[in-house]
């Protein structure tokens, strides 16, 4: 018989010799788990029991009978067990039971993406259930069918932008709802963190005000994956307590979870002559290639759209010249293709007619995947979290899966394949929100007075900074005061104009300029960097160039063009403290010295950033050159950061000044490769600046910034997690085997100064010295 563990070994065998042998700097053995029933609780409708039964589920794991028990009982839940462990059966069934028990019922279903929704509606249509009448109400929904969902539908299949744009504004059309609403189920909701969680999370508070307003209170039922805290985070969410059912009971193949380091390309240098590593869509694409051809099933994550489209093309290419046969079983998917290019794409990985798909995280939620042998994960893709969910995706059976983590060059993920224990020994972060952003918190008091008028009953459920931010809208003519409330100023509803991506504009649309075809949009604030002239875009496999981008008309030009490299722009920024939230001082004495020290700090700034060019590269990885532009500048009100050291301290520890700017840079760079481990952020969600002499704090000082206005939380969590997230910066650019810096350390990718001045032994003597400033037994320095 067959080793069930045998399969994974084959296919990391078939990488191994593919590869480079070295390349594998750890591999963990996830243990087999045996599942635990429980019975079906007593409530549920026999109906709904025989027809899961004829689905194959003779009774449920034990967390989903939790769950449904809870939720059943009236209480707020948040079930947060790993991949494919069943979450959905912990909330269909109180909701099933309660559309069955009332004919009147209604819930409504919340999903972070269409295709999550789409899975979700296929499940309940396959249950045969009468009279529930689920429906889908997305951006996809035809005109003429959304009157049918108002009036009929009794389980609503939704996303946050339809209900923020489409559902409330016109509650009245959707009292029948309202007025009926039994549950509210979120989805994947730890996908909902930054600036869009902020956002969600006021629109739920939204709805929930509405739903009272209309006579129901109803539960929240909520998903996710592992996750530290869950139930502090739910609450975050939904402004409510929730309990926490986190035990995960279903069945575990096992899995063999490789950690993955290209290796150093011979006689290939990047910037500035630092060594260059094959890039992890690149590796990537050559491992899907090997495991295609072995018969395996993949999935390959990747970061961005582009992305997916290079490593499909890659792979389909390598596949051309081994295995022509297989070249059309590999495909990209990825948010930006029609509706009907989506479903297509999913029928053919369901069905198996597709072996290997590339996939933003777009296939990394819930939607329904069976038998894949092979997850790849080329880069940490933003939280941990994100790293179980893209690695549950793979199992089959009793056989055990093959996940590969491939390393970008990245400080990030160059520690996390030199410290697995950051991997499989913490605790999985929970989301980071800040519903009481200014920013984000006004526009949506904005649409909640536009819906029905503002009362200081309301304001509990928006915060504590709510009354100070209806001031504000006040006095901005946005709202106007009433004896019976608060009411918007304007008789058109503003959510419009309220964009949950956070992105604080609108959509610059990408157009083939031949033709004039639409090829796809791009967020406004994102568009310098992304779409800017001699900028490569890539469509389905198709390579375009940017000729053109117009801000004021909201287009890119693009046309069709194969260049042999691909670009990434770079920014230079200036950094004014508005505001110091916080403050802490660590006097440092020692001999020969005057009293002088650290300071760490926390408060508001202002940032001016503009593109100012792009570097060209070519697909492995080597620079060609750097391309000058002129883009408008862009300033930001935001949060940050910071910390300063003196010179009296720096010299002492052999910094000599004219070596002090390239060891804050380098220090800098660190830091915001590092953060996103603690901060459940991007890299490009944040920013910084570093100088040897800052005018508003007359000290050498680094800051690391939110790239959002009135900021994510992710500063403020920096802040509350400073000693570990140093020290973790400290250990990786220490550990990195580069002489003098390279991009797995203290390069940067959009550095708008060309990564110079850049000294990453200086950056480890500052970040020593931070870190040993912090530890009180070790705050005195001797000679």
């Amino acid at each position: 018989m067959t080793r069930p563990d045998r399969r994974s070994d084959d296919l990391l065998a078939v990488l191994r010799r593919g590869g480079d042998p070295s390349a594998v700097t750890h591999v963990e053995r996830l243990p087999r788990q045996a599942g635990t029933t429980a019975p079906w609780p007593r409530w549920v409708p026999e109906a709904v029991v025989v027809a899961l039964r004829n689905r194959g589920v003779e009774a449920p794991w034990l967390h989903q009978a939790e769950t449904a028990d809870l939720a059943n009982a009236g209480r707020h839940v948040i079930l947060s067990t790993g991949t494919a462990s069943g979450k959905s059966l912990g909330y269909q069934l109180p909701v099933l039971a309660a559309l069955l028990a009332d004919p009147a019922a209604c819930a409504i279903y919340l999903a972070p993406t269409k295709a999550l929704a789409v899975d979700q509606m296929a499940s309940l249509h396959s249950l045969s259930l009468p009279g529930i009448r689920p429906a889908l109400f997305d951006g996809d929904t035809p005109l003429d069918e959304r009157d049918w969902v108002r009036g009929h539908a009794r389980w609503i299949l939704t996303n946050p932008d339809m209900l923020h744009r489409g559902i409330l504004p016109s509650h009245a059309r959707w009292a029948r709802v309202l007025r009926r609403l039994e549950f509210v189920v979120i989805d994947e909701c730890h996908f909902y963190r930054g600036v869009f969680g902020s956002h969600v999370a006021l629109v739920i508070r939204r709805l929930r005000r509405l739903a009272r307003m209309y006579g129901s209170d109803p539960v929240f039922i909520l998903a996710s994956a592992t996750v530290a805290d869950p139930a502090a985070a739910a609450q975050r969410l939904i402004g409510s307590e929730v309990i926490a059912v986190s035990r995960d009971t279903a069945p575990r193949s096992g899995a063999d979870f490789v950690l993955w380091e290209p290796p150093v390309m011979v006689d290939v240098e990047g910037e500035n002559g630092a060594p260059v590593r094959r890039s992890a869509p690149n590796e990537a694409a050559r491992m899907m290639a090997d495991l295609v051809s072995a018969g395996a099933r993949t999935l390959t994550f990747v970061r961005s759209r582009h992305g997916a489209e290079q490593t499909a093309m890659t792979t389909r290419r390598r596949l051309a010249d081994t295995d022509p046969d297989l070249v059309d079983t590999v495909a990209a998917y990825r948010g930006g293709y029609l509706p009907e290019e989506r479903r297509e794409l999913e029928k053919a990985l369901g069905s198996g007619a597709l072996r290997g798909v590339a996939t933003t995280n777009a296939l990394e939620l819930g939607v329904d995947i069976a038998g894949l042998d092979a997850a790849l994960l080329a880069g940490y893709p933003g939280t941990l979290a994100s790293v179980w969910q893209q690695a549950g995706r793979a199992g089959r059976g009793n056989q055990r899966a093959l996940v590969v983590f491939v390393a970008r060059e990245d400080p990030l993920d160059s520690y996390l394949v030199h410290h697995p224990e950051a991997v499989f020994g913490k605790p999985v972060e929970a989301a980071v929100i800040d519903p009481g952003n200014p920013y984000i918190l006004g526009p949506h008091l904005a649409c909640a007075a536009a819906e029905n008028r503002l009362t200081t009953d309301d304001l509990a459920l928006f915060g504590d900074r709510a009354q100070s931010v209806i001031d504000d809208l006040v006095l901005q003519r946005v709202l106007r005061v009433r004896p019976a409330g608060w009411f918007h100023h304007d008789t058109r509803h503003p959510g419009h104009t309220v964009d949950l991506r956070g992105s604080g504009g609108g959509q610059i649309a990408i157009v083939e300029a031949d033709t004039g075809r639409l090829l796809g949009t791009v967020d406004e604030a994102r568009a310098p960097a992304s779409v800017h002239p001699g900028a490569v875009h890539l469509h389905r496999g198709q390579t375009y160039v940017v000729l053109d981008l117009d801000l004021e008309a909201g287009v890119a030009l693009v046309q069709p063009d194969r260049p042999e490299w691909s670009t990434m722009a770079r920014s230079v920024s200036t950094v004014e403290i508005t505001e110091t939230d916080a403050r802490q001082g660590y006097p440092v004495v020692g001999p020969g010295m005057r009293p002088s020290g650290i300071a760490v700090g926390l408060g508001r700034v202002r940032v001016t950033e503009q593109v100012v060019g792009y570097l060209r590269r070519r697909h492995g990885g080597e620079m060609i050159d750097m391309i000058p532009l002129d883009m408008p500048e862009h300033v930001l009100d935001t949060r940050a950061v910071w910390y300063t050291i003196s010179n009296e301290i720096l010299s002492g520890a052999g910094i000599l000044d004219r070596n002090i700017p390239g060891a804050l840079h380098a220090a800098e760079h660190a830091a915001i490769g590092l953060l996103p481990l603690f901060a459940g952020c991007d890299r490009w969600d944040i920013g910084g600046l570093s100088t040897n002499l800052h005018p508003d704090t007359g000290e050498p000082t680094v800051i690391v910034y939110d790239g959002y206005p009135g900021g994510a939380g992710f500063a403020d969590r920096g802040h509350a997690v400073i000693g570990p997230w140093l020290q973790a910066v400290r250990d990786a650019v220490s550990s990195c085997p580069c002489s003098s810096g390279c991009p797995s350390c203290v390069q940067s990718p959009k550095c708008g100064n060309g990564n110079q001045p850049l000294d990453k032994a200086g950056a480890v003597v500052v970040l020593d010295l931070v870190l040993a400033a912090m530890t009180p037994a070790t705050a005195a320095l001797t000679a």
